[in-house]
């Protein structure tokens, strides 16, 4: 998409873009011209004050620059709430811990349906790198269930000591950083960030030995001049839960796809996507700060990292096929009860949003990793596939 077709950022947020811009290019210097891509991708997104989801700028929603599945209906969040119910059911003393919870939304969603189901947590931990995203959750839970905020604690790092939980991670891990690279004359070369005229600016280096093993390590046969990306940080931070994960399950829910039909031929250009006032582009150096930069993840890449530190991989999904499983039937025909014709509408509008396959409900996935859980999982009941895996 061509820039001319993106709405222009006002003159306060252009002003902050370029503070980043700045930044980012005094890094690069430091760094002897150049920066991988990834980091690039995590200074735009996280850098202190600066970054994407550091700023103050509205991000989800109607007015920001994309809606994730509990804006679009609390039945998404009441649905999950059956899954969370059903795990939090067999743990002595179970937690809630929800990374990068966004506007609250979901927590909200959550607890209120928890408490419905005589099965609310001993705690909920959000974790939360955003202070201004961190305030808004809060003012959210606060508005919303407060009887209910004194369950709450944030933190900006994993707890530091094993916990019996439940570990929800939505839409997180479209949103870490990743290596881009491209297939080339019988090599691999890398995407480098660089700075020209205090504005980033990129090129195609030498992969390193370690990204080089990481791509040969996928065993995909890539076509000449294919280019996609990588997550190197995935395994870490699927090890980093296993660490204080005692007993209990995470769930993982985002867009992606097994790794046959991440790297299938036709997508020869990857899956980079930026999301700016609802429009999306594959312009990641535009004004940085300003826009969401994503990848789809590799949910196979997901289980093996899962299996190497002994975690059970209880189930992998669409989206529309969890919701199913965890009654999202039985709570739609519960909450039509006394709708105007006018909310009836609605609600039908956001249950296709989130079902249909042309929407959400099928490049979005849910996967359950656990530990110490025996029972099959409600969420997988109705179709799973991690067979296909």
């Amino acid at each position: 998409m061509h820039i001319k077709s993106l709405p222009r950022p006002g003159d306060e947020e252009l002003a902050l873009s370029k503070r980043l811009q700045a930044a980012i290019c005094d890094e690069i210097e430091v760094a002897g011209g150049n920066v991988g891509f990834d980091r690039y991708m995590e200074m735009a997104l996280y850098y202190p004050g600066l970054g994407y989801y550091a700023g103050g700028q509205q991000k989800f929603g109607a007015h920001g620059d994309f809606v994730t599945a509990p804006e679009v209906s609390p039945l998404y969040g009441q649905a999950l709430a059956r899954q969370v119910a059903e795990l939090l059911q067999q743990l002595e003393n179970g937690c809630v811990i929800e990374f990068g919870a966004g506007s609250g939304k979901l927590a909200v969603d959550l607890v209120t349906q928890l408490e419905v189901d005589d099965s609310l947590p001993q705690s909920y931990t959000i974790i939360e790198l955003s202070a201004e995203l961190r305030h808004r959750q809060q003012q959210t839970i606060r508005e919303s269930i407060p009887q209910h905020e004194s369950l709450f604690h944030w933190l900006d790092h994993l707890p530091e000591s094993r916990v019996e939980a439940v570990i929800i991670a939505n839409e997180v891990l479209d949103a870490m950083p990743v290596h881009r690279f491209r297939h080339i004359a019988g090599r691999f070369e890398e995407r480098l960030v660089g700075c020209r005229e205090g504005r980033p600016v990129s090129s195609w280096g030498r992969c390193s030995v370690v990204l080089t093993e990481a791509i040969a390590a996928l065993s995909v046969d890539f076509d000449e001049g294919y280019e996609s990306e990588i997550n190197l940080r995935l395994s870490p931070w699927i090890h980093a839960l296993s660490d204080i994960l005692d007993r209990g399950a995470i769930l993982l829910i985002d867009y992606g796809y097994a790794r046959r039909e991440y790297y299938h031929p036709d997508r020869y250009t990857g899956t980079l996507m930026c999301h700016y006032r609802h429009i999306a582009h594959d312009d990641a150096l535009l004004w940085p700060g300003l826009q969401d930069i994503t990848s789809h993840v590799d949910f196979t890449a997901v289980a093996e990292a899962a299996s190497a530190v002994s975690l059970d991989v209880r189930g992998y999904t669409s989206q529309s096929n969890f919701l199913i499983g965890c009654g999202i039937d039985e709570l739609i025909a519960g909450s039509a009860q006394g709708l105007s014709m006018t909310d009836s509408y609605s609600q039908a509008e956001a249950v296709k949003r989130l079902m249909l396959p042309t929407e959400m409900g099928e490049v979005f996935k849910v996967m359950a990793l656990s530990r110490g859980i025996e029972q099959p999982l409600l969420g997988f009941g109705f179709r799973d596939l991690t067979g296909s895996l």
